[in-house]
């Protein structure tokens, strides 16, 4: 496989080629007054930027509207005409109905609220305000506590936390959410009681400690401990079914699968200029070119160390027998304690590349158990909050709550290091892309990204060879869909986990 270019793989590109006038546009932007849910006003004619957001490590959808009003937007209760944020008025959680369509036809149909108004500049003839906006569990994330006690499977708590209305004894307290929810199964249990929580903190909290159910990778014990919580929008293509918001609980050992998230859209950046798109003499196999692309190694080898991305030593305390133990996960090998599973083991991952970072031999411990570069310490819980109600017989049967006095509610051994090395593992590349703007895309999507190597022009002034260590498959870790009068565009911030370039499946 070739990629054409005479340049070297970093840079920036017109974007007007891309740009698409008859195709792109904004539909509806509807804004609803709170005092009377039957007068609306639109902002279509006044928005002059339009920017709308999704993240991995965000819990809501954001979007951030900027219009202009000349005063004459809607009629007063009483003559004359006034400001939408007057005659509304305008102060806050507002209902937003927006419909924004993007190069290629497909549609951003979205239902967010207002949560902060910014008046930008104002004036005798017109102002220009900013309207911060969200999605609706985000604010009612602020109203909700948890004080349940929750049993079981870790996915099944996340479910409960997003789609209950009422608790056990009939009072509101969770999120009632009617958006899909996109949750993969988890194999170990926590017990827990929220504490007066609110459900974003406590679905964070537990994100932390979630291990795959071994769908994804049945190898995934000891070693991919780590879960993302994130919220995407809803997109309904020009072509193809619709996709409806939705709430994800994914695991970064499953995002980083791709032959589970396969690539969504396989990009190139290259100098060619050629069509309207600029995709006329590009290399077969490829949906779109890139118009600018970044790469930034984000290995920063002492704070990485600091974090204890690739080796760890966990020193847990077990008061109910007095145990102490070490455990000492490395990503980088087994040889400290021999076992085929050995906890960290890269070689048990699901990686974007082809391996993780190597590191210089010069700096390892030859010390077994010795090789680690930060400790966390931990006393286990040993019959705290265990299953079962304790009597009659359950206690014959085993399953009662005495029978598990002596055993560990969460097992620290096998989820927490994980879960500190995965997270940060994730960042290890990091690669930033501007395409034509695209709606069908969402955080946590795959994208497979090619650029040319730096290299001497040949004679015919061509590079034929990607660059192999930093192209490749990336997740989509942070989204902007950023539309003016003069552009529709998509950036990308893709991030994975390991370097090396995968083959793109054809």
């Amino acid at each position: 496989m070739a990629v054409h270019s005479a340049g070297t793989g970093q840079g920036q590109r017109a974007s007007k080629a891309s740009y698409s006038p008859e195709k792109s546009g904004i539909s509806r932007m509807d804004v609803t007054s709170n005092k009377d849910e039957g007068k609306t006003v639109s902002l279509v004619n006044g928005t002059m930027r339009f920017l709308y957001y999704e993240s991995i490590l965000q819990d809501s959808v954001r979007a951030v509207v900027s219009y202009s009003d000349s005063g004459e937007t809607m009629e007063k209760e009483t003559s004359g005409k006034t400001s939408a944020i007057e005659g509304l008025p305008i102060v806050g959680q507002e209902n937003v109905k927006i419909v924004v369509n993007d190069n290629y036809g497909n549609a951003l149909d979205a239902t967010l609220y207002v949560n902060k108004v910014t008046p930008l500049m104002e004036d005798t003839t017109k102002s220009v305000v900013q309207l911060d906006l969200a999605s609706k569990e985000y604010i009612l994330n602020e109203k909700v506590r948890i004080n349940k006690r929750f049993n079981g499977k870790i996915d099944e708590h996340i479910k409960s936390l997003l789609t209950s209305l009422k608790d056990d004894v009939g009072e509101e307290k969770f999120l009632g959410t009617q958006k899909e929810l996109d949750i993969e199964p988890t194999s170990n249990s926590q017990n827990y009681i929220g504490n007066n929580k609110k459900p974003f903190y406590i679905i964070n909290w537990l994100s932390r400690g979630a291990v795959p159910g071994g769908q994804s990778n049945p190898a995934a014990k000891k070693n991919s401990a780590g879960f993302l919580f994130f919220e995407t929008g809803s997109t309904k293509p020009k072509d193809g079914e619709a996709s409806p918001a939705k709430f994800h609980f994914k695991s970064i050992d499953g995002l980083m699968n791709t032959e589970v998230n396969k690539p969504k859209k396989k990009v190139i950046y290259n100098e060619s200029t050629g069509g309207p798109d600029g995709m006329e003499g590009a290399p077969v196999g490829y949906d779109v070119k890139a118009l600018t692309y970044t790469v930034d190694n984000k290995v920063n080898v002492k704070e990485k160390l600091k974090m204890g991305a690739y080796s760890t030593r966990l020193i847990m305390f077990n008061p109910y027998n007095c145990q102490y133990s070490v455990v000492t996960p490395n990503a980088g090998n087994t040889q400290h304690t021999g076992e085929a599973n050995n906890a960290g083991d890269q070689s048990n991952l699901k990686l974007a590349g082809t391996e993780l970072p190597a590191l210089n031999k010069e700096f390892n411990m030859t010390v077994p158990g010795k090789e680690f570069s930060r400790t966390t310490w931990y006393v286990e819980d040993p019959g705290t909050l265990p299953d079962g109600k304790g009597v009659g017989l359950e206690q014959q049967e085993g399953t009662g709550q005495v029978a598990k006095s002596k055993t560990p509610n969460y097992k620290p051994a096998e989820v927490l290091n994980q879960g500190i090395m995965r997270l940060n593992q994730l960042f290890a590349l990091q690669t930033t892309i501007t395409i034509p703007g695209d709606f069908t895309l969402h955080a946590g999507d795959a994208i497979y990204v090619d650029a040319p190597q730096p290299s001497r022009p040949t004679e015919s002034g061509k590079s034929d060879l990607p660059d192999k260590q930093t192209g490749g498959n990336y997740i989509i870790s942070d989204l902007c869909h950023y539309m003016s009068a003069d552009h529709t565009l998509t950036k990308l911030k893709l991030v994975r986990d390991s370097f090396g370039r995968k083959p793109m499946e054809r």
